[in-house]
């Protein structure tokens, strides 16, 4: 077991809005992208049509926009959720694991906890923010842009699973 930390009697430094996104931007890097080209390989192509994206990134760079956006790759269903519920389930061993942190949040010192006690989220917090990820995505990320107005950093994803992204001194030493 290790050191109980009481956090009630300590200040609290919420972590805000852009070292959030760049954890995310971390994690994007370190845990999808690497589940992304192993399901991409394992689906032998098929989970999308990656020369349809080439083309509509030549289409958006000529100015052609519009035909990028209406002429979509194909994506087989079956292994996006593969992926999504990969990434999901990796997310959260690491936020059980590692102690509210993934391996972005790690890298700039900030972790999830129970918005009131400050001690380690439970599994029904885990899985409640991992779902309201959806929530705070729709419609176009407002979710996440509420940490910009609120005192203490939460979203909309925290205040449903009662979780908060404060600073760790621990993971700065």
């Amino acid at each position: 077991m290790g050191i109980k930390i009481d956090r009630s009697k300590q200040k609290v430094h919420y972590a805000g809005f852009w070292i959030r996104s760049f954890a995310s931007f971390l994690d994007t890097i370190i845990l999808a992208l690497p589940v992304a080209i192993v399901i991409y390989f394992l689906s032998g192509g098929d989970w999308f049509d990656f020369t349809q994206y080439q083309q509509n990134i030549i289409y958006a760079i000529n100015g052609y926009a519009d035909k990028a956006l209406t002429t979509q790759s194909k994506t087989s269903l079956q292994w996006e959720l593969l992926f999504e519920l990969s990434v999901l389930l990796l997310t959260i061993i690491f936020w059980k694991k590692f102690k509210g942190t993934t391996p972005g949040k790690r890298l700039v010192h900030i972790k999830i906890v129970d918005a009131q006690t400050f001690e380690d989220i439970d599994n029904k917090q885990a899985i409640t923010r991992s779902i309201g990820y959806i929530v705070s995505t729709l419609p176009f990320l407002l979710g996440f842009f509420l940490a910009l107005f609120r005192k203490d950093k939460r979203t909309v994803h925290d205040l449903l699973a009662k979780t908060a992204v404060i600073y760790d001194e621990e993971l700065a030493i």
